[in-house]
């Protein structure tokens, strides 16, 4: 795991966060009971779900909050905070409950990913952290499980460090790329840091090193006898490069007990060249060299390679992957969904002409729904002094004449409490563990439908009758107040 005790991020929020807790903190509100929820509202490139990323990191951002001397020092300069405000600052420790889904999760629009219960101060300045941290990370990894559901099978490995947007986009989203399915990186520090296996081979500067391309495979095979693979497009693929990797596997490779792992092309007409190049490998007794290939590559690519029969075996996916290029912001959102007022939380919804930017009010907790199959049909949210065991029916969030009856279905919980009073009371699972959970529910609990990239089916939310007559009266009174 990745360590941030040796810098400190707590300056990681957007200034209005300090200048409402300061407004909280002046006007006798910092330690009035709120609550908050991170939640988002459409799922990238127009898939069906999500892969809830993320959660680890933020945790430990959380856990880790600590205004040192020289941040206090720094905020005494730029601001006309006071001084009782700042000390207050300086004995900071979050204080309050985090509720949310497992990392990994598949997830959906309009649902609380985590939420937030704790004095009002604590729930706000944790805010821009939490959406840059899950933001991120659930994105990559909502992009890396696309790619690989496109490889249908064949190997992914992530190939994106030197594309990424930073340091910390590189190796954070190579632990999302992990989590969304791919089955190595090549950068060595998440390797590292998350415990991930590592790939990667040599460059085209390898090649153009030695006075000749069978040269440089053949020191290369000498270094790494065991785990050859030769990246075979420098000059000419086929009338050079697959005829030296060839060459050198007869030469050295067999005599020496090794085969040849694999040949990498990184450009060209993939479909042609590695047709062309399984072939020649066929034929001259090498079955077993795997093909693989890279060069801005995404999930739609990938899925007309193979429609065209491409012989590819993997795939080193880099700035599509690392960026989300074609999809590069998840729309994650922190909102206040109750507040104590005279011992009561009392819910708050906040109002938009864009219905889909009303919030849900109230303090809820998430369930999906699962028929005899275990395949999941819906999520449901229900207020929290709601019993999941009175509620026989639902009303759909987005077409409120409908409902559904929950008879037949079994309900789980989606909710964990992760923080109470700012101490962790949950195990952390293994990045290894969150990855096969991940591969568990897209093979076990999710309908093929939703796997589409086109058009797929869209995963119901319901909300129970308690919770949609709440939100109606709400925006209604809010309606009556203008």
């Amino acid at each position: 795991m990745c360590n941030k005790e040796t810098r400190n991020i707590t300056l990681l929020m957007d200034y209005y966060e300090l200048t409402m807790a300061y407004g909280y903190f002046k006007n006798h509100k910092k330690d009035q009971l709120a609550v908050f929820d991170l939640f988002y509202r459409n799922n990238p490139d127009d898939a069906a779900y999500a892969i809830f990323c993320g959660l680890e990191d933020a945790i430990n951002y959380v856990l880790n909050i600590k205004f040192t001397d020289e941040d206090i020092e720094y905020l005494r300069k730029i601001s006309g905070f006071s001084e009782d405000f700042l000390e207050y600052l300086r004995n900071f420790k979050f204080k309050g409950d985090i509720y949310s889904f497992k990392e990994g999760n598949i997830v959906y629009p309009n649902e609380p990913l985590l939420t937030v219960v704790g004095p009002l101060v604590d729930c706000q300045i944790i805010e821009t952290a939490l959406l840059n941290i899950i933001n991120h990370e659930t994105l990559i990894a909502t992009k890396a499980n696309r790619i690989v559901i496109s490889a249908k099978g064949r190997g992914v490995s992530d190939f994106g460090a030197r594309r990424a947007h930073n340091i910390d986009s590189a190796l954070f989203g190579a632990r999302a790329s992990y989590i969304g399915g791919v089955d190595s990186t090549a950068t060595v520090l998440a390797g590292k840091y998350f415990d991930i296996p590592v790939s990667g081979t040599m460059a085209h500067s390898w090649v153009m090193s030695f006075e000749s391309e069978e040269k440089a495979f053949l020191e290369y095979a000498k270094l790494y006898p065991s785990s050859s693979v030769f990246l075979i497009d420098t000059y000419d693929v086929i009338n050079s490069g697959i005829v030296n990797a060839i060459k050198v596997a007869k030469v050295y490779l067999i005599p020496n007990g090794y085969r040849l792992k694999g040949v990498r092309i990184d450009s060209g007409d993939l479909a042609y060249l590695s047709k062309k190049c399984r072939k020649i490998l066929d034929q001259n007794g090498l079955n077993d060299c795997k093909i693989i290939v890279s060069n801005a590559l995404d999930e739609t690519k990938i899925t007309s390679l193979i429609e065209q029969g491409a012989k590819i075996d993997s795939f080193g996916v880099g700035e599509n992957l690392i960026t989300s290029k074609s999809n590069p912001v998840f729309g994650g959102v922190y909102k206040l969904v109750a507040l104590e007022e005279n011992g009561v939380l009392v819910p708050k919804i906040k109002i938009s002409e864009t219905y889909e930017k009303i919030t849900n009010p109230g303090f809820k907790k998430p369930y999906r729904l699962y028929n005899k199959d275990g395949k999941a049909l819906a999520d449901l949210l229900i207020l929290n002094d709601e019993d999941i065991n009175d509620i026989k029916e639902g009303v759909d969030s987005n077409r409120h004449w409908k409902t559904i009856s929950f008879s037949e279905f079994t309900p789980k919980p989606m909710h964990v409490k992760i923080i109470e009073k700012g101490k962790l009371i949950y195990n952390l699972p293994s990045i290894k563990d969150i990855k096969d959970y991940v591969r568990y529910q897209i093979d076990n609990e999710l309908w093929d439908e939703e796997k589409r990239f086109t058009f797929p089916h869209t995963h119901y939310l319901d909300f129970s009758k308690k919770l949609y007559t709440l939100k109606m009266e709400l925006i209604s009174n809010n309606k009556d107040e203008k």
